[in-house]
């Protein structure tokens, strides 16, 4: 079976013969693994992960001068202590009004020119096409996360207009990444904070939610599987999501989420994508802490409905020790699967 096989049946709710993982590094550990391993393609070959990220989830295609970027949508980030997302500088809606503004072209072919080279490099990885920042995040980035969150109690009919039109491109972004032969759209977009909602349900209800329905109905409707990234405490959310068509929910943290009531609850409505703790167990535990937690994980998502991951992506405060701990475990309950399969499938004949 390819890994692509593997995560289909996750994401369609059905019993994969091992639980797929797909995990993913900031700049530092990144670069700490390919010091380890020799080089990126060997660092690649060690962590064989399950998905293949296509897109420029954010667009950050500009460089700037100080350890600074520019996205597609006019929004500088300062990276000089966050290296990989940076931190937001200024303003770039500092009304409440899009008169004057210009959205960037969603079809710009720097989102789309590397997906051919990729599939054909990883053919046999589960395709997904990315796109962060994918409504609330956007809004707040060009308005201001203290602005935006005013606007939904001062001025709602520009909170309409700007999530409708971001929502807009991001359709229009979509449809061309469909010509492309993927499996699934991610669209980040986070909502929570450790004890709930950033903006509450009734808001979220309002703003976010008919805009859900129609980016969600359109990859649907095309016939694909989808998956959103956000932090926080949001379990809340997950039937709404479900009804919505959601496939996958991510980063599904441990820290504000019951991953053992939440995965067995929703096997075979939603599927979970993450789950080892980034902010206690892997910068702080010991590697058979990490191994055992790992295990604990594997074992909950056995009868499918999961895929396994760190709950965010590894930052630079984890020891490699931790990091190949996990990776070791994984890889080798992946290849217990694969042999319990096959003498399932000699038994019965297939």
């Amino acid at each position: 079976m390819t890994k692509r096989e593997a995560v289909r049946l996750v994401f369609a709710g059905k019993k994969a013969p091992y639980v797929p993982w797909h995990c993913q590094f900031t700049r530092e550990p990144w670069e700490m693994l390919v010091k380890h391993f020799g080089g990126e393609a060997a660092a690649e070959a060690a962590v064989d992960n399950h998905i293949l990220e296509l897109g420029s989830a954010i667009g950050f295609f500009q460089e700037l001068p100080n350890n600074r970027y520019r996205d597609v949508f006019g929004v500088t980030w300062d990276r000089t202590v966050d290296k990989d997302i940076g931190i937001v500088e200024g303003c770039v809606l500092s009304e409440p009004d899009l008169k004057g503004f210009e959205f960037p072209d969603p079809l710009d072919e720097r989102f789309f020119r590397d997906i051919p080279g990729k599939i054909g490099q990883y053919r046999d990885r589960f395709r997904v096409f990315y796109l962060g920042f994918s409504l609330f995040e956007r809004a707040w980035t060009l308005r201001g996360m203290e602005n935006l969150l005013f606007d939904f109690v001062d001025n709602p009919q520009f909170v309409h207009e700007l999530f409708t039109a971001i929502a807009d491109y991001n359709i229009a972004q979509v449809r061309e990444a469909l010509k492309y032969d993927i499996d699934a759209v991610y669209f980040g977009d986070d909502w929570g904070q450790q004890n709930g909602l950033i903006m509450g349900k009734p808001y979220w209800d309002e703003y976010i939610k008919p805009q859900l329905r129609r980016m969600y109905g359109f990859v649907r409707s095309s016939g694909k599987f989808q998956m959103i990234h956000s932090c926080g405490k949001v379990d809340e959310l997950f039937d709404d999501l479900v009804d919505l068509g959601l496939n996958c929910f991510n980063p599904f943290q441990p820290e504000v989420m019951d991953t053992s009531d939440l995965i067995r609850r929703y096997r075979g409505r939603l599927a979970f994508h993450g789950g080892l703790s980034t902010q206690r167990i892997l910068p702080y535990g010991s590697v058979n802490e990490v191994r055992r937690e790992t295990e604990r994980l594997l074992e909950l998502g056995r009868e499918g409905g999961y895929i396994f991951a760190p709950s965010h992506a590894v930052e630079n405060d984890v020891p490699l020790d931790n990091i190949l701990a996990f990776l070791d475990v994984a890889r080798s309950r992946s290849l217990e699967g694969e042999v319990s399969r096959g003498h399932s499938d000699r038994e019965t004949g297939k």
